[in-house]
């Protein structure tokens, strides 16, 4: 991707893919589905899952899967609440882009 990812727009699209999960989702799986939009590493990722959970945004457990504990992460109602905002700011946002690109008057 030619645009660079913020912080803001990469917590949004983590929460949108989490909250896609009732029961949550795991850390690969989430990184799968990122990495359908954003260029992402797993070593970028994990610190975004991290600062979300310390945010209040997801609530992390552990289940046995294979012999093997695998971390999930669920969003929590803050998240919701914080993922609701972030779809409002980004259908004003790339409304205005759209019109700077598309030549729109009403800039």
């Amino acid at each position: 991707m030619v645009f660079n990812t913020g912080a803001a727009l990469l917590d949004a699209v983590v929460l949108a893919v989490v909250s896609r999960e009732e029961e949550g989702t795991y850390g690969y799986k989430i990184t799968q589905d990122v990495r359908q939009v954003l260029e992402v590493s797993e070593s970028t990722l994990y610190p975004v899952l991290r600062r979300l959970k310390k945010d209040g945004c997801l609530e992390v457990y552990d289940k046995e899967f294979g012999g093997r504990n695998r971390r999930y992460y669920k969003i929590t109602p803050e998240g919701r609440v914080q993922l609701n905002l972030y779809r409002s700011e980004w259908k004003r946002y790339s409304m205005r882009i759209s019109e700077i690109f598309e030549g729109g008057e009403n800039v």
